[in-house]
């Protein structure tokens, strides 16, 4: 359950970028990577607010801190990103697997939540609220693989397999590539009967 002194807020692409410095050190800690890391993720992450269908969400406290960031964008043929992962997909299941998970899909490119504020509910608020209302069919991510409390995340809202065990460039660890249709159903899994129906 979220803290009750969480707010939820939309963030701009001013806004990110306000924020940058504080989002990148809840990025490095959670994903404990070394020091260093922000300063070359920086430029990478200022570029990504720049697409298209980009949106980003925090999770603040009651003193306006930063708690937690999530942010994506439309998918797109040429993005680095988007042509590891049809590689992949292509050597595994063929251009049609490719093709059904890449036509349309919306990128979570990132969701971070600092270690003492996880385990309250702040990683799915971030979630939902990012995709509440993304026009794509599909949603994907890729994240590092071993039992994490995002994979619990990514599997309690439907997230399923597209890609496992995928090596990006440049990269050590292997990675999972999830994905799932959109909308998301409400929390709980109860389904809404649209209106007139």
């Amino acid at each position: 359950m979220t803290t009750v002194s969480t707010q939820f807020v939309p963030l701009t692409a001013d806004d990110f970028r306000a924020r940058l410095r504080e989002a990148l050190a809840i990025y490095v800690e959670a994903m404990r990577y070394p020091p260093g890391t922000a300063e070359q993720r920086a430029p990478m992450w200022l570029t990504h607010a720049l697409r298209d269908g980009w949106r980003g969400f925090a999770a603040l406290d009651a003193d306006g801190r930063l708690l937690g960031i999530a942010y994506g964008y439309r998918g797109n043929p040429g993005q680095w990103w988007h042509e590891q992962v049809r590689r992949g997909l292509v050597r595994s299941g063929g251009e049609a697997a490719a093709d059904h998970w890449l036509a349309d899909y919306f990128e979570l490119t990132e969701i971070h939540v600092h270690p003492r504020s996880q385990a309250h509910g702040i990683g799915e608020n971030l979630l939902r609220r990012l995709l509440d209302g993304v026009p794509n069919r599909h949603v994907l991510l890729s994240t590092p693989e071993g039992p994490s409390r995002a994979w619990k995340l990514y599997r309690r809202v439907g997230f399923v397999d597209v890609l496992r065990d995928y090596h990006f460039a440049g990269d050590p660890r292997p990675f999972a590539i999830l994905g799932r249709a959109l909308p998301l159903e409400p929390p709980g899994g109860a389904s809404v009967t649209p209106a007139g129906s």
